[in-house]
């Protein structure tokens, strides 16, 4: 009896310390927009409206293509947000996109920086968008 007294304090101090130096769990984030079969966290979808936004707000843009850009929704896409809206590239490498090719995915916000949606060239016909899932 004493020695399985013993031994249930040995694993309740084991588990105690386990727990102890492993720190705190992290919280997995999920996909808020997948485009093709890249997907998206949030943080990287509020970076690129954060930077396309104030770009939008400065009058300047980036890249041979001038982002951000008037998007005007040729596709009839319904978002949450009322236009006009503007276009800026999400980059799969997560980096806020400052020139160079824009890839195929796009964040869609409005004239107010609000986000209306993620779209993407991937899967669509010629230089059409479908929207991310």
């Amino acid at each position: 009896m004493a020695g399985s007294k013993i031994l249930s304090a040995l694993l309740l101090a084991t588990l105690s310390a386990l727990n102890a130096s492993a720190g705190p769990i992290e919280q997995r984030q999920a996909c808020v927009a997948t485009c093709g079969s890249i997907c998206y966290w949030q943080k990287s979808v509020d970076e690129a409206v954060v930077a396309g936004y104030e770009l939008h707000q400065a009058g300047e843009t980036v890249g041979d293509n001038d982002y951000p850009h008037t998007f005007n929704n040729r596709e009839g896409f319904d978002f949450a947000v009322a236009g006009p809206y503007q276009e800026f590239p999400m980059l799969n490498t997560f980096d806020p996109y400052t020139g160079g090719s824009p890839g195929p995915d796009r964040v869609v916000f409005n004239t107010a920086g609000e986000y209306a949606g993620a779209i993407t060239h991937t899967g669509a016909g010629g230089n059409n968008f479908v929207e991310c899932e």
